[in-house]
């Protein structure tokens, strides 16, 4: 194993996982923290996803460390934490306290930030972060139900999360280079600064920082900035070319989508799927419970499994959602959600659906975890960042993809089936 990740939502880490295969790693997801005694995974990556993005803080460190000290023992040269490009956090973390627990453990004293993934229209510049050409807290991430967005300075973002001081690695030192970029790193590090936001507006930058931090213990950040590091373990000769590391079993059966994310991407990929699939929506205002929310979507089902998907959603726009918070709670209308989605997915599974799409980290989290899947061998990418996987565990073989709410073109739900249909 030569890079130990840890993903703070399953989504996220299917999408670091893809980054990898496609500079030629062959790359596994676990889903939760392995077992003292598990054996790691023959692969060159092995990105453990947790659910901490919006966990407690204790909790969430401590799945973190408990992910570290397993991938240290399975012998990783290198880790990485793995955030959503839009730094989902609140002003306690999670982002801070993670990363802060990480250096210590690893006694690095210092972290590049730069979840920049310009593919998806993901920008750091003079330490602001943009989507697309609008700032962060004006992308409709303001909206977000658990991680409202509203500063795209991520300086002052990640200031106010950690004990620590945070320096910024400006777009013209990028600009020049690997070099550049190294050096000022280790100037802010020899300055007593913990982190350095990192500027990327192009897939050169992000080249030029994983070069320029080959010999860092510890990286953050989202997908993007891990797209140079395979050639960084390639140049050291630890990575040696392989046959198609993406190729995954091939599996029959329905077809079906599941989708949580209230995001803008996935309500416009909802809004296409309705000319061309049919769709089933969930009304948590109409009927609180869970179980009869899945009963009644598998009962919808009926009749309509096929090679085209069925689409179940539970997404909603943010004046819903607001409604819906308002009269449950936040959190508890989050469970409500999560727990009607995995009942949803493993009636899906009971009725033959081995190809599924699932939308939005928390949804992914909670499907996976009923399902019962323990790891993920990561395929082909159906859009940037996000592939189809080959997902094993307690029950029958499924192919999965998680996709990440922000992430995929409009016609996501249909093309993901038409490019893997089998």
């Amino acid at each position: 194993m030569l890079l130990g990740a840890i993903a703070d939502d399953f989504t996220g880490a299917t999408d670091l996982c893809s980054m990898l295969v496609r500079g030629g790693m062959r790359t596994v997801q676990l889903i939760g923290v392995p077992g003292p005694d598990d054996v790691p995974p023959d692969a060159d990556a092995v990105v453990v996803a947790l659910k901490s993005r919006t966990a407690p803080v204790g909790q969430a460190v401590s799945g973190s460390l408990a992910a570290l000290e397993w991938l240290r023992k399975a012998g990783a040269r290198q880790f990485f934490f793995k955030y959503c490009s839009t730094f989902d956090s609140t002003d306690e973390g999670n982002i801070g306290p993670i990363a802060d627990a990480l250096i210590a453990a690893l006694g690095c004293g210092f972290a590049l930030a730069c979840p920049a993934f310009p593919t998806n229209a993901r920008t750091v510049y003079q330490g602001h972060l943009f989507v697309g050409g609008t700032l962060l807290n004006e992308s409709g991430m303001e909206h977000h139900p658990l991680t409202p967005m509203k500063d795209a300075n991520l300086v002052r973002v990640l200031s106010r999360q950690t004990d620590g001081t945070v320096g910024l690695v400006p777009f013209s030192t990028v600009e020049q280079g690997a070099v550049a970029i190294r050096r000022t790193l280790t100037g802010l590090k020899e300055q007593g600064r913990r982190y350095a936001i990192v500027d990327a507006v192009s897939d050169s930058h992000l080249m030029a920082i994983g070069e320029a931090a080959e010999h860092h213990a510890l990286i953050t950040g989202g997908s993007g900035v891990a797209m140079g590091l395979p050639a960084n373990f390639r140049r050291a000769g630890l990575l040696n070319e392989t046959a198609d590391p993406s190729v995954l079993p091939a599996i029959g059966g329905y077809a079906a989508v599941v989708a949580g994310s209230c995001s803008r991407a996935t309500l416009m990929q909802l809004g296409y799927a309705r000319d061309h699939a049919p769709v089933f929506e969930i009304d948590l205002m109409a009927n609180p419970d869970p179980a009869a929310l899945a009963a009644s979507a598998l009962t919808w089902v009926e009749g309509k499994l096929g090679d085209t998907p069925v689409v179940i959603a539970a997404s909603a726009p943010p004046e819903k959602v607001a409604a819906v918070q308002a009269r449950f709670g936040r959190d508890a209308a989050g469970a409500l959600i999560e727990e009607a989605v995995a009942r949803i997915a493993a009636g899906l599974v009971d009725r033959g659906v081995r190809r599924m799409v699932v939308a939005g980290g928390e949804t992914s989290g909670a499907a996976v975890a009923r399902l019962g899947v323990r790891s993920l061998r990561i395929g082909p990418e159906i859009d940037p960042g996000v592939p189809w996987t080959h997902a094993e565990g307690s029950g029958p073989a499924v192919r999965l993809a998680l996709k990440s709410g922000n992430f995929g073109a409009t016609d996501f739900f249909l093309k993901a089936f038409q490019t893997m249909g089998h």
